[in-house]
């Protein structure tokens, strides 16, 4: 029976575990649960049970609902999804950035939409299978942490979503110890999606195939490849399919003079152009972004605070000083790493604590 005083709590139900045990949590802990599911719309070449848009998703989650007994519904949100996620990749890609679209659908779909239906019937908080924790130090603001299990973490795609949601938030996984531990935990409740496989990050790409998702989207436009001199050493097809630090697929004929690959340096969208060079070329000592999204109130964004940086959802931690000036967010390194491209996310963390977030530019 719910507890009459608990929140009444929206759980977001994939259809797959993750999001099945968190479910099964929040009921377990006296909340008023109401499971949905939201209708992504269907993606091209879609691989059923391979992403967040699989057909036999909402089918699963309606599975989840009953063996849990809560009340279930789907909530169609693909016009949102296509235009602020899709959409918004598509138009990153062509701009010579490098998005990360799970950072915008967990902030615009995810929680956003839900969210704000959520609330409209009277329900107080959102609970996902995410993994990572927030951790509540009395009256103060909220605060986002990695997950114990720092193999599945997702505090870094979390990171955009501002104090306001994560004060509305639910994440009953964040205390897990593995993957393999939610998976025991599914079984043993009787959930059946106990074994469904890992889903994707870009779901809206279920091939995995980004180069020709892209040309369906954006068509080819044909242009050189040069190095850092301006020589012409090739051609391709777009240069939306490039991301800064790529070295595969170049298709470059002649070798540099001292033998060693190239990489993407730059994607200049204007010219049609990709400037490629040495990897030593990548090589930034400061990080710089836009959009600051600051989450440690108790830490003066104005003030040069040691950090831990990462720039990809996998990516290795750097040391560093992150420091808000402005509306710029800023990390001086210890030492440099390879040059981060335009729309990657920058998440800077004080141990498993997320104090800051921006969107990486270019200087």
């Amino acid at each position: 029976m719910p507890r009459p005083d608990a929140p009444r709590v929206v759980a977001a139900l994939s259809g797959g575990v993750d999001s099945a045990v968190a479910a099964a949590r929040v009921v377990e802990a006296g909340h008023e649960v109401l499971g949905v599911h939201l209708s992504l719309g269907e993606a091209e070449g879609s691989n059923p049970g391979r992403g967040c848009r699989s057909p036999d998703d909402a089918a699963e989650a309606s599975r989840v609902a009953e063996r849990l007994g809560i009340p279930f519904e789907v909530w169609d949100v693909a016009g949102e999804f296509e235009r602020h996620v899709v959409d918004e990749f598509v138009a990153g890609y062509a701009a010579g950035f490098t998005p990360n679209p799970c950072v915008t659908c967990n902030r615009r779909i995810k929680f956003q939409a839900i969210l704000e239906k959520g609330r409209e019937r009277g329900f107080d908080a959102v609970a996902t299978g995410h993994y990572a924790r927030i951790v509540r130090p009395g009256q103060a603001a909220p605060e986002l942490h990695r997950a114990r299990d720092e193999v599945k973490d997702q505090s870094y795609v979390l990171a955009a979503l501002g104090l306001d949601r994560l004060g509305r938030a639910l994440f009953p996984l964040g205390e897990a110890g593995s993957k393999a531990e939610v998976r025991a935990e599914a079984a043993a409740r009787g959930l059946e999606v106990h074994d469904r496989p890992e889903s994707l990050d870009a779901c809206f790409v279920p091939d995995g195939d980004l180069a020709g998702f892209l040309a369906r989207r954006l068509g080819e436009r044909p242009g050189e490849i040069v190095d850092e001199e301006g020589r012409v050493l090739g051609e391709h097809r777009g240069a939306h399919s490039f991301t800064v630090g790529q070295r595969k697929g170049l298709r470059i004929g002649n070798p540099a003079p001292d033998g060693e690959p190239r990489y993407v340096l730059r994607v200049e969208p204007d010219s049609n152009v990709v400037v490629v060079g040495p990897r030593s070329s990548l090589s930034v000592d400061a990080l710089l972004g836009d959009g600051v999204v600051w989450l440690a109130d108790d830490v003066p964004a104005a003030d040069p605070t040691p950090c831990m940086v990462q720039v990809r959802a996998h990516g290795e931690p750097a040391p560093g000083r992150v420091m808000v000036a402005g509306k710029t967010l800023r990390v001086d390194l210890e030492r440099p790493m390879s040059r981060v491209a335009a729309g990657q996310a920058i998440v800077a963390y004080d141990g498993t604590r997320v104090l800051g977030q921006a969107t990486a530019v270019t200087e």
